[in-house]
């Protein structure tokens, strides 16, 4: 994208802030700046719905309030208390990364970008999320709905080129308000322009928004234009994440130290579970015990499974 006239992208900056300070909706993790709990919450909207996270991130965090109640905390205890978040391994990337920041730096989350991508779990877009939000540094947070919203507004219906999107976003950030500003933004992707149905009489910059004329004028909805490798995606049902979330599920209702054997735990995972199914199972239980979600015990011929301790 050409730099964008001046006045053009004033008046774009300054409709989503006043919209944002009208409209913006009220989070739990926007009332804090406690790093911490900024980057519990960063890490459950990984792959996690709003909606979803709220009643999970207030419980968490009454159990364990600190990186240090994290990283001393018992595994099975975090992995409990992540039931109903789904994608398990991010509870164990959290716990690591507490360990993480207790032990490298006594507890304060670090403030440069290189440090924050070396945590557990944390990716590009979380750190750059927990830079912005939980430190107040001036960066670009990106996620689907920044890279939605910037894609339509400067370019029109089918978004930004993936070379072109990190330009564009350094171009927009208002100066001193990136804490707004990516929030902001993340607000108008989630709740007007959407994937498929964006409301665009809702917009605050639909006069300069160069799909606004295409969407308006159309009543059909809209289909994203997404990388040939996710035009198919993966049936959930019986594939291998399917089958691990059944396997953490059914353990967190064990009482604290009960495991169970092979036998007992395939049929509860898989109904039509045989004996043959044994060396599928032990390979999805030895996946699951790298990623620190379950404890393998060998006694004998029998093989006891349980949460980590």
């Amino acid at each position: 994208m050409s730099q964008p006239p001046a006045k053009t992208l004033t008046a774009v900056q300054a409709a989503i802030l006043a919209w944002f300070k009208a409209e913006s909706r009220e989070l739990p993790w926007r009332s804090t700046r406690d790093p911490y709990s900024i980057m519990v919450s960063e890490v459950m909207l990984q792959q996690t719905q709003v909606d979803r996270v709220i009643p999970v991130y207030h419980a968490f965090l009454k159990l364990f309030p600190t990186f240090q109640s994290l990283a001393d905390a018992p595994a099975a205890d975090v992995i409990r208390a992540w039931a109903g978040m789904g994608y398990n391994r991010r509870a164990m990337n959290l716990q690591r990364a507490a360990v993480q920041v207790t032990s490298l730096y006594e507890g304060v989350l670090p403030d440069d970008m290189k440090s924050l991508r070396g945590l557990p779990g944390v990716g590009e877009y979380t750190a750059a999320a927990m830079a912005c939000f939980a430190l107040g540094q001036e960066v670009v947070v990106i996620d689907t709905n920044v890279r939605r919203v910037l894609g339509r507004v400067f370019y029109g219906p089918s978004g930004a080129p993936d070379k072109s999107i990190a330009s564009t976003a350094a171009q927009a950030l208002p100066e001193g308000e990136a804490w707004s500003w990516n929030q902001a933004l993340m607000d108008i992707g989630a709740t007007i322009c959407t994937s498929r149905r964006p409301t665009c009489l809702l917009c605050p910059v639909r006069s300069d928004c160069k799909a606004a004329g295409t969407f308006l004028s159309s009543s059909n909805s809209v289909a994203e234009i997404r990388a040939a490798y996710k035009t198919k995606p993966e049936r959930f049902e019986g594939s291998s994440r399917y089958y691990r979330g059944r396997v953490v599920a059914h353990l967190r209702e064990l009482s604290d130290g009960v495991s169970c054997d092979l036998q007992s735990l395939g049929l509860v995972v898989k109904p039509d579970y045989t004996d043959d199914d044994e060396p599928w199972l032990l390979t999805l239980l030895q996946g699951l015990q790298r990623d620190g979600l379950v404890a393998l015990n060998d006694q004998g011929a029998k093989t006891e499974v349980a949460l980590p301790l």
